[in-house]
C-alpha cells in the first residue's frame, strides 16, 4: 500500500500530525520504534501535566492514551516496535525502510522526539548495583509507593511533579543540588504547599544497601549526611540518541537536531519534521509547541502530496 504520509514517531507531535493528516483525508501510517506515547509513557507516565489546554491537570499516560485513541479512531495505521532504518528516494515517492518491511509514501514527517533516549544517571556508587532494587528512574504507581520512604533527586517540573505524587501517599523528600529549582514558578509554589520535604544544595555521594536500598549519603557543603530510604527516584534529564538522523540524509544543526525552515520542511523535498527533534532560534520544548509544529508540518505535507489548486 502507498501512503500520502508516513509519520516517524508516536509521541504527542507524531500523533497530532496523524490526527491532522487524517482530517485532510491523507492515507497515514505512524511508525514507532517503541511504544506509542514517547516520553509521556516512557519516562514519566504518572506525572501530572498542568499546562496542556483543555485540562486543568491530566496524567501523562492518560494524555497519551487520548491522543492515541483519537488518531486510531480517525483511521491512522499505527505500528509499534518498528524502527526506521532508511528513507530512500523512489520514482516521485519516498521509500521508508524499517526492520519489518518497506513503505511507499509521498511525504514523511519526522517526529521522533529525542530519539532513543535513556534517563541520565547520577554516577554515584551504588546506583548501578542497586538498580531495580530500590533505584529507579520512573516513578512507580501510587499503590506501589504506599508505606515506603521515597527520596527523589531532580529540580525540574517532572521531578517536582513526581515528588508531589509520591508525597500524596507516603513520606517523600526531594533533593536538589542547587539553591533554586529550575521548574516553573507555579509548580514550585505547589511544591511549597505540599507535604514533600526538600533539601537544597546537596549532592548525592552514594546510594547504600546490599540486596536493596537502605539509605543515601549526601554531601552538603562538604559535610556528609546519611538519610534512610526505601526508594530512590532519579529524574535529572535524559540522554538522547539521534544517530538515525545521520542515515536519513537530513541536514542537522550544530546541536545534532533537525534543521527546518519556517514551514517545518527539511533539506529533502517531501520530508518535514516537528517536535523535540527540531531546532531553531527561540525554540521552547513543550508539548504544545510540538503539537503546533506538527500542525504546520502536516499542512505542508498535505500541500506537497495533494497539490490542491489553492496551495
Amino acid at each position: 500500500m502507498s501512503y500520502d504520509t508516513v509519520i516517524i514517531g508516536a509521541g504527542p507531535a507524531g500523533l497530532t500530525a496523524g490526527i491532522y493528516a487524517r482530517s485532510k483525508g491523507m492515507e497515514t501510517l505512524i511508525l514507532e520504534s517503541g511504544r506509542v506515547g514517547g516520553q509521556l509513557v516512557s519516562l514519566y507516565p504518572e506525572k501530572g501535566i498542568h499546562n496542556y489546554p483543555g485540562f486543568e491537570t491530566i496524567q501523562a499516560r492518560k494524555l497519551s492514551d487520548k491522543l492515541y485513541a483519537q488518531a486510531e479512531s480517525m483511521g491512522c495505521d499505527i505500528k509499534e516496535m518498528e524502527k526506521v532504518n532508511e528513507i530512500n528516494n523512489g520514482q516521485e515517492e519516498l521509500v521508508v525502510v524499517t526492520t519489518k518491511g518497506e513503505y511507499h509514501t509521498k511525504t514523511v514527517i519526522i517526529a521522533i522526539g529525542m530519539g532513543s533516549f535513556k534517563p541520565k544517571k547520577m554516577g554515584c556508587p551504588g546506583e548501578d548495583e542497586l538498580f531495580k532494587k530500590g533505584v529507579t528512574y520512573i516513578l512507580p504507581t501510587k499503590e506501589e509507593l504506599v508505606g515506603k520512604k521515597v527520596t527523589m533527586f531532580g529540580g525540574g517540573n517532572s521531578a517536582i511533579d513526581m515528588a508531589m505524587i509520591a508525597g500524596s501517599v507516603t513520606d517523600t523528600t526531594l533533593i536538589h543540588r542547587r539553591s533554586e529549582f529550575r521548574a516553573d514558578e507555579s509548580t514550585v509554589k505547589e511544591l511549597e504547599k505540599s507535604d514533600v520535604k526538600t533539601i537544597m544544595n546537596a549532592n548525592l555521594a552514594s546510594i547504600n544497601g546490599t540486596d536493596k536500598v537502605e539509605s543515601v549519603t549526601l554531601d552538603i557543603a562538604g559535610e556528609k549526611q546519611t538519610i534512610p530510604t526505601d526508594l530512590v527516584v532519579i529524574n535529572i534529564g535524559i540522554s538522547a540518541d539521534l544517530d538515525d538522523l545521520k542515515h536519513w540524509g537530513i541536514e542537522l544543526t550544530q546541536d545534532g537536531l533537525v534543521k527546518v525552515d519556517f514551514d517545518m520542511s527539511t533539506n529533502r523535498p517531501g520530508i518535514f519534521a516537528c517536535g523535540d527533534v527540531v531546532s531553531y532560534e527561540g525554540k521552547y520544548k513543550q508539548i504544545t509547541t510540538a503539537c503546533g509544529e506538527a500542525t504546520t508540518a502536516t499542512m505542508m505535507a498535505y500541500k506537497f502530496a495533494k497539490k490542491p489548486y489553492w496551495a
